[in-house]
């Protein structure tokens, strides 16, 4: 398998650089028409891939909102990701999972292994146990040419409580140290597995992505507030690199089909 970072290239290429959420909130599946289960989940959500999976790069379903409906519900994630990769699309998962030793371990096997019922091509890890704890994860990803984007500067207010604290004796903030650790990994592998997420809806990031190598999810666009007019500015010479994620602005249109790909006609230019 070619690495992560090169399919995504090329994906985004023939289809645009755009990431669709696939969270299914029990608002939405009201909004939808749907019941608050699994069954609604796994309509909403393979509808959505039904519609847009020949037109849309990459695809983040939100673990979460499947969880809450117990096995089922994960079986659901199972085939959506089944659905997301036979459409030709990327997947990343976005399970924000970090822990330590073999439970890190665990999870790593669990979502970036070959085999594995639950494994996309990306997942989102939190590296607040450590950036070193996410190893595991990485070391999967490079052998399965999959990708990690890690949390660097989230789209949420209170992250910058963390975030941009100063990191120990150093100058520059938590944040950047993380940023910087991913810069270091992806020059050490020379397969760009490592991704950051690093959100869209502030006036300015507080810190610098210019020379990073790797992909940048960017969540928030939309029901949030960010906005794609804004990235340039915002990110600068990283541009090239953005993904933007776009959940409630894109699937809130369903379930008409003419309205879902409207949506995405429409932020893509």
């Amino acid at each position: 398998m070619s690495s992560y970072w090169l399919r995504l290239q090329r994906t985004s290429r023939e289809r645009g650089a755009l990431c669709v959420g696939i969270d299914p909130h029990p608002s939405l599946l009201k909004d939808w028409g749907l019941s608050v289960d699994a069954a609604g989940a796994e309509r909403f959500a393979r509808r959505i891939v039904e519609v847009l999976g020949d037109q849309v790069a990459v695809f983040k379903p939100q673990s979460a909102f499947f969880e809450i409906h117990g096995s089922a519900g994960v079986a659901v994630l199972e085939r959506v990701l089944a659905d997301i990769a036979q459409a030709g699309a990327l997947s990343i998962l976005d399970v924000k999972r970090g822990d330590i030793g073999s439970t890190m371990d665990a999870y790593a096997e669990a979502y970036l292994a070959d085999g594995s019922p639950l494994a996309a091509d990306a997942i989102t890890v939190s590296p607040y146990l450590g950036f070193g704890s996410l190893q595991p994860a990485f070391d999967r990803a490079h052998r399965y040419g999959r990708g990690v984007y890690v949390l660097a500067r989230t789209s949420n207010p209170e992250g910058g409580q963390v975030q941009l604290a100063l990191c120990g004796d150093r100058q520059g903030s938590v944040a950047q140290e993380i940023i910087d650790a991913a810069r270091r990994a992806n020059d050490a592998s020379g397969q760009n597995a490592i991704g950051l997420v690093v959100g869209g809806t502030h006036s300015e990031l507080g810190c610098d992505v210019g020379d990073f190598n790797g992909s940048i999810l960017v969540p928030g666009i939309g029901f949030q507030g960010g906005r794609i007019d804004h990235l340039p500015a915002l990110f600068g010479e990283a541009l090239d690199n953005v993904l933007p994620a776009v959940s409630r602005d894109v699937i809130g249109a369903g379930p008409d089909a003419a309205a879902l790909t409207a949506r995405v006609r429409a932020l893509l230019g």
